[in-house]
């Protein structure tokens, strides 16, 4: 049951009947109506804008309007209590208690309640990591995987097919110095050579040695001695040895993409060729040059012929390169061939999760989708920005022996997967995070992995304890339980989920969920708290049995923390 969607359609049926009778007049268009959750300061349960929407096309003040339909509202409808008018003319709608018996019991015989089931349903591909194929990921690639992940969760919860996809760019040349060091550390390994450190190109961490290990046992065929014979072949070993270590780095955060789609396959089918040819039918691309970018001395760059995408028409600063001086493609000429194997796949919306320092990229490759697709928004990026490990209140810098990074695996290691997940998704995803150590390891409120995971952890208590399964639906006897005014304020936290899942969703920012569980677990551990001194407010009787309607309370409870905690990928454990 969402009372937003629900109260939005009785709203709008109103004011249409309201107009039959000549009472109002509408628009064309009722989209800019909506249903929200009023502050706190307005006393009400639903909060509508209905009468400054339709204050024009009226001719009257939106307070006058407001009059009107509150009126109506009331006539028709026996759940509302009251309704108050605010200014510039919003109506505070609120509801009957017993409005919320029924509404708490609709909740419990919904499964999916939260779950979008109206509107289309459109296919996602949902492009996150894709990090370069050449060691571990580190900790600023966690939180770009995990908002990738869940945002995945997400559009699957609403009922949308989803795919995640990793880009592996094994392609160009980082893939030939990642090649190259790991055939130094097989020197290194079979010829007792040094490892050539001093080779700012080579990757020194020591995640290669193992690397090398593995290829070295596992192709005893392999002559090591001449790179130039083996280097194809040692370039395929060593990125598939990454990516399992990579893929190993994503299991441990709970991560599965659904493809890997290789940088290499998409240059050698010739996509490139393909889709340049294709703009050029389009007439997206020119032979032209390239003024110096900002800050670059004029003096040193040398303006050339080259082959330029018109992004500018398309609302970039500047059109776009795809090709090199030697006439090789740009990175950004295979990227484009990639995104037009995406739209060959015929999926109705595209998502890239971009790392921070991607954000400037953003603008060109929205465009060119939209160039090949011929539609606006078919490409939505996502912005992960950076986290700032924080240890005894300093930034905290943790073993380096991998190389010159921070890696998931040690983050996993010193707070374990659901806190990783949940504190990286407690603040929006383009703002920087702090992650500290010393709160994600307290038991107390200032850790909010803790505390919802404690509130879950508190109810399954009281269900063990009086011989209930917590996973198991409750059977319903009575149908008009007596809630007070605490219960309700709880049942009301429990009726804005479906509207945090649909904003989630909409702008594909799945802190909301977590920030919303937070304030869920607060209000719930406040009602836990005063059954100190009020026995009304405590769940267990004195022969450890417990009352149907406070098994009703804490189910509905519990079942919104499990529901919004599955989507971020977060555990739920019963005991703490």
């Amino acid at each position: 049951m969402n009372i937003f969607e629900d109260y939005l359609i009785k709203i709008e049926n109103t004011i249409k009947k309201a107009n039959q009778y000549n009472l109002l007049e509408l628009p064309e268009n009722l989209s800019g109506i909506n249903v929200d959750i009023p502050p706190a300061k307005f006393n009400g349960d639903v909060s509508t804008n209905v009468a400054m929407v339709l204050s024009k096309i009226n001719k009257k003040p939106p307070i006058e309007l407001a009059e009107i339909i509150s009126g109506l509202l009331k006539k028709n409808d026996k759940n509302i209590d009251h309704i108050s008018i605010e200014k510039p003319g919003f109506i505070n709608l609120k509801f009957k208690k017993e409005f919320w018996s029924a509404f708490i019991l609709d909740v419990l015989n919904k499964p999916s309640y939260g779950t979008n089931l109206s509107g289309k349903k459109n296919s996602y591909l949902v492009e996150f990591v894709s990090a370069n194929p050449t060691g571990p990921l580190h900790v600023g690639h966690s939180r770009g995987a995990i908002l990738g992940d869940v945002i995945s969760n997400l559009l699957s919860f609403n009922g949308h097919n989803v795919t995640k996809e990793y880009y592996v760019n094994d392609y160009g040349n980082q893939i030939s110095h990642f090649t190259k060091s790991v055939y130094f550390r097989i020197k290194e390994i079979t010829n007792n050579e040094t490892f050539p450190i001093e080779d700012k190109d080579l990757y020194p961490g020591a995640y290669l040695i193992d690397i090398a290990k593995k290829i070295i046992s596992k192709n005893k065929d392999i002559d090591f001695n001449d790179y130039d014979k083996i280097s194809e072949k040692l370039k395929k070993l060593s990125i598939e040895e990454s990516l399992k270590l990579i893929k190993t780095n994503l299991e441990n955060l709970g991560i599965k993409h659904d493809n890997f789609a290789s940088e290499t396959e998409v240059i050698k089918n010739k996509e490139v060729d393909e889709v340049i040819k294709n703009l050029k039918e389009k007439k997206f691309i020119y032979e032209g040059k390239i003024k110096a970018p900002e800050g670059e001395n004029n003096e040193n760059w040398v303006e050339r012929e080259q082959l330029l995408f018109k992004s500018t028409e398309f609302g970039d600063d500047k059109d776009r390169a795809l090709q090199k001086e030697d006439k090789s493609w740009t990175y950004f000429a295979s990227d484009v061939a990639y995104h037009n194997t995406k739209l060959k796949r015929n999926f109705d919306v595209l998502v890239n999760i971009l790392g921070a320092d991607h954000a400037g990229y953003i603008k060109r490759i929205t465009s060119v989708v939209e160039a090949l697709s011929g539609k606006k928004n078919k490409l939505i990026c996502k912005v992960s920005q950076l986290v700032k490990l924080i240890k005894d209140k300093k930034p905290f810098k943790m073993s380096k022996r991998k190389g010159d990074y921070i890696t998931i695996e040690d983050l996993i290691n010193e707070v374990g997967k659901d806190a990783t997940r949940f504190i990286m998704l407690s603040r929006s995803s383009d703002a920087e995070i702090d992650f500290d150590f010393d709160k994600v390891k307290e038991k107390s409120k200032e850790n909010p992995i803790y505390y919802v995971q404690y509130a879950y952890a508190r109810i399954s208590s009281v269900f063990r304890n009086t011989q209930h399964e917590i996973k198991n639906d409750i059977k319903i006897t009575n149908s008009e339980y007596k809630f007070g005014d605490q219960e309700i304020k709880l049942f009301k936290k429990i009726s804005e989920w479906p509207k945090c899942v649909e904003v989630s969703t909409e702008k594909l920012e799945p802190h909301r969920i977590s920030v919303y569980l937070y304030e869920l677990a607060s209000e719930f551990h406040s009602y836990w708290n005063m059954g100190k001194d009020d026995i009304s407010k405590r769940f267990i009787e004195e022969d450890n049995s417990i009352k149907e309607e406070k098994l009703v309370f804490l189910k509905s409870i519990a079942n919104t923390i499990k529901s919004g905690m599955d989507i971020l990928g977060v555990d739920t454990p019963e005991k703490m």
